[in-house]
């Protein structure tokens, strides 16, 4: 196994440890310590590091799911367009949409502007936030297991 092949199998199972303390450790610690205000600027700030981190390691997973796909077509043994790609595409796209543009939503809701509720676009948030993991440890899931042989 090459070390591209190695570094493949490991940044997905990275990702969802990150996504997966964020979510389940670092934001409700942040809630029972600080006051709610306080407490709101730190999950804020951890998740927009979150987003960009997200962001870095699905363009990275994306390429080199890309680089497997591609030697895997030119062998005759599967399509340039993997299941893989698809997954890492998919959370790049919930981070993008999660935060990206709901973020600013969420800041004008705050300030009573906009056609949604901040809670709403919270809850939204959440949501593509959970798609995301659920994808995220499904690449995971895939590429641990044993290569064909």
């Amino acid at each position: 196994m090459s070390a591209l092949d190695r570094v493949r199998r490991l940044l997905p199972g990275l990702w969802a440890g990150w996504l997966l303390c964020v979510a389940g450790l670092a934001t409700p610690a942040a809630f029972a310590l600080l006051s709610r205000l306080d407490a709101a600027r730190v999950a804020g700030r951890m998740l927009a590091q979150e987003a960009y981190t997200s962001l870095a390691l699905g363009v990275v997973v994306l390429a080199l799911e890309r680089v497997d796909a591609r030697r895997q077509a030119l062998a005759g043994t599967g399509s340039q367009f993997s299941t893989g790609m698809l997954l890492a595409l998919g959370a790049l796209f919930c981070t993008v949409v999660g935060y990206f543009a709901l973020q600013p939503m969420m800041a004008d809701a705050r300030a009573g502007q906009g056609a949604l509720s901040f809670g709403q676009l919270h809850a939204l948030s959440a949501v593509f936030y959970g798609v995301k993991l659920i994808l995220v440890l499904a690449l995971a899931w895939r590429v641990s297991r044993p290569p064909c042989a």
